[in-house]
């Protein structure tokens, strides 16, 4: 894993697709492909009702990045300053390796160029001290982005926030 990561708090998140349609139009990405996307998990009974979950999966940016073994050209590559794995267009040939070897799906052919394209995390917004677009617009802030440790921690703060809570109300507390 990469310095940094996107998390999603499932409670906050929507489903509004405006995390997606950011990254489409940052990164030029055609119809039919999606670099991140919205993943629809459910149902699952909450307090006796069927409930759905949202969560926005982005690369991964792997330690041992199956894509970047798979290339034939060394057109993936991992920064060394962060860990985040991108493709280099103009190395790319096209061969759709990356694509075949990722477990999550995450490459995607570009069939107007003919090459692979996946997130990168905008690499370029993060050089200029920004937030990936997609995090960026997120309406109900369910989108975080930062070092795993720290998302981690906040993680598991909001959780026993929660619990807190749900235990106070439940004792008149």
């Amino acid at each position: 894993m990469g310095d940094y990561l996107i998390y999603t708090d499932s409670q906050k998140c929507v489903a509004c697709h405006a995390c997606e349609i950011a990254c489409k139009t940052k990164n030029r990405v055609p119809i039919g492909t999606t670099l991140g996307k919205i993943v629809i998990m459910g149902p699952k009974l909450v307090n006796g009702q069927p409930r759905m979950a949202s969560l926005f999966v982005p690369c991964f940016h792997c330690e041992d990045a199956w894509c970047i073994n798979a290339c034939p050209v060394d057109a993936i590559r991992k920064r060394s300053k962060d860990g985040l794995v991108h493709i280099l267009p103009d190395l790319c040939v096209g061969c759709k390796s990356c694509v075949l070897a990722c477990p999550w799906h995450i490459p995607q052919w570009n069939a107007a160029v003919g090459k692979a394209m996946k997130c990168d995390l905008c690499m370029d917004r993060i050089d200029e001290g920004l937030e990936p677009a997609c995090v960026s617009v997120c309406p109900t802030g369910a989108l975080q982005f930062g070092e795993p440790a720290t998302l981690s921690h906040q993680s598991r703060e909001t959780y026993a926030l929660n619990l807190l809570g749900r235990s106070q109300s439940r004792y008149g507390h």
